[in-house]
């Protein structure tokens, strides 16, 4: 403040006049959201539960047919289901993330997830499982894209490389954890819910969620909002359906014309998607899958090697499952339990990986590579030498070995996946990496998974898991191969 001073028209007095300074206050930026600690193990939950009731109905599948008198096609479809929404709706899902709030769109897809899980542990029949799944997948695709966009946008520098390798570890140990806590849930028949608890047991986890969301979420949204790619949306969903419904469910269909058909058009509908999505760039607009995006060598080059590790975790989850309880004779409690050494090491591998990265770099990828080969390589003997006692004691070393090698690999390429997305499109860069992964997932239980299922009969139970296995371990040596491409090091 400063005081003028100005004579009157007669000079005989002074006026005092008090001005504002003309100066202007210059307004401090808005600091950026910041993820807490509680904040982060909130995200991170919520990443768990979708991937976990991916895999947690795989050691109940039996279970759920004897008691919903459910045929083996429409079982694919308790699986697929839930896949095939995940996998259609996760860019969707972190466009609208980037539109409307991340935290907006997370606290609403995990409510949804609740209500869907619900659903599904109270379903009379099998068809309304299979919808309930269908609509738990879409709940999904609503919520996990909002946990990468908010890492990458309320977090920085170490922080955020801590915060994805924590991601990448939560993310693998969810897909064993789920196939374990099925077996144990089916086991312990908790007031007679027999398979129904393996999706009630959501409920209570989500309410949970929900209130450390509403405390400790922070708000993001992209600073430009991006309006919904229509056109990109249905093509992307009509490409994906091409591939992944005919192969999840031509086998058990004994392969109708339509799974012939889909099939074949699967590739002009990618090549549709694509030129779409190109010709919308050009023109100023903002396509579903920005080229611009795909044009990250450390994205695109991680998409790629996310496809066969996908493919073989996922397939080799799905046959384990099936080879343990309908071929070795084991209990849903005891098949769950065989994979314990692989979670254990996965775990404790995943929190030495950061330390690992810094000296090593991407190279760590290919070690695991290797190590997981080997660990494939002693199931293998494992299943072909130890068949009638094939559970926990005979799988905990090729277990223990393959988790290790497992967890050098998923959390280090999830991060360097989206290591140079900009916080403004985290939301599409995500959705993007888990849409392949969730596809490559279904992708891997179709393939392997049928491959299986089709030489039982003629190799018998035993045999068709070794080759089975060998195809897998043919992924990967692929994978392998593939991280010698990876950039050396990672923002």
């Amino acid at each position: 403040m400063r005081t003028l001073w100005y004579p009157s028209v007669s000079r005989r007095r002074l006026e005092t006049v008090t001005t504002e300074t003309t100066t202007p206050r210059l307004a401090r930026p808005a600091a950026p959201p910041e993820l807490g600690g509680l904040g982060l193990f909130t995200v991170l939950l919520a990443a768990a539960l979708p991937l976990i009731d991916f895999f947690i109905v795989n050691v109940a599948l039996p279970t759920i047919a004897a008691d919903l008198s459910a045929s083996e096609s429409v079982l694919e479809l308790v699986v697929a289901g839930y896949g095939l929404a995940y996998a259609v709706l996760l860019v969707l899902g972190g466009r609208l993330g980037d539109l409307f709030g991340r935290r907006r769109l997370f606290l609403g897809g995990m409510a949804a997830f609740g209500l869907t899980s619900l659903a599904c542990g109270l379903a009379p029949s099998a068809w309304a499982l299979v919808a309930a799944r269908v609509a738990q997948g879409a709940a999904s695709a609503a919520m996990l894209p909002q946990v990468l966009a908010t890492i990458q946008s309320a977090t920085a520098g170490p922080r955020r490389a801590r915060a994805m390798g924590l991601y990448g570890a939560t993310a693998g140990l969810a897909m064993v954890a789920g196939q374990i806590l099925g077996g144990v849930l089916v086991a312990a028949d908790i007031a007679g819910t027999s398979w129904r608890a393996t999706f009630l047991v959501n409920v209570p986890v989500v309410l949970v969620g929900l209130l450390l969301a509403a405390r400790a979420v922070p708000e993001t949204r992209s600073p430009r909002p991006e309006p919904v790619d229509v056109p990109g949306t249905v093509l992307l969903a009509a490409t994906l359906l091409a591939l992944l419904a005919p192969l999840t469910e031509g086998r058990a269909a004994g392969w109708p014309l339509w799974t012939w058909l889909s099939l074949a058009a699967f590739p002009f509908l990618a090549g549709a998607f694509f030129a779409v999505e190109r010709r919308a760039d050009r023109r100023g607009r903002t396509p579903l899958v920005p080229p611009s995006l795909l044009a990250l060598v450390s994205l695109r080059r991680g998409l790629v090697l996310i496809v066969p590790f996908s493919m073989g975790f996922a397939g080799f989850m799905f046959v384990i499952a099936v080879a343990l309880q309908e071929g070795a004779g084991r209990s849903p409690v005891q098949a769950g339990l065989a994979l314990v050494p692989l979670a254990v090491t996965f775990l404790f591998t995943s929190i030495a990986g950061p330390r690992l990265i810094s000296r090593w770099g991407t190279r760590v990828v290919t070690a695991g590579a290797l190590i997981q080969g080997a660990g494939l390589v002693l199931i293998i003997l494992a299943a072909r030498y130890s068949w009638s006692d094939l559970g926990l004691v005979a799988l905990l070393p090729g277990g223990a070995v393959a988790g290790v090698g497992q967890a050098l690999q998923l959390p280090v390429v999830l991060r360097l996946v989206l290591s140079e997305v900009p916080p403004a499109r985290a939301g599409v860069g995500s959705g993007v990496m888990v849409t392949t992964q969730q596809a490559s997932l279904a992708l891997g239980v179709a393939t392997l998974g049928s491959l299986f299922l089709a030489l039982v009969p003629g190799l018998g139970m035993r045999d068709a898991l070794v080759t089975t296995l060998l195809v897998q371990l043919a992924g990967v040596a692929l994978t392998g191969v593939l991280s010698l491409r990876l950039p050396r090091t990672m923002s």
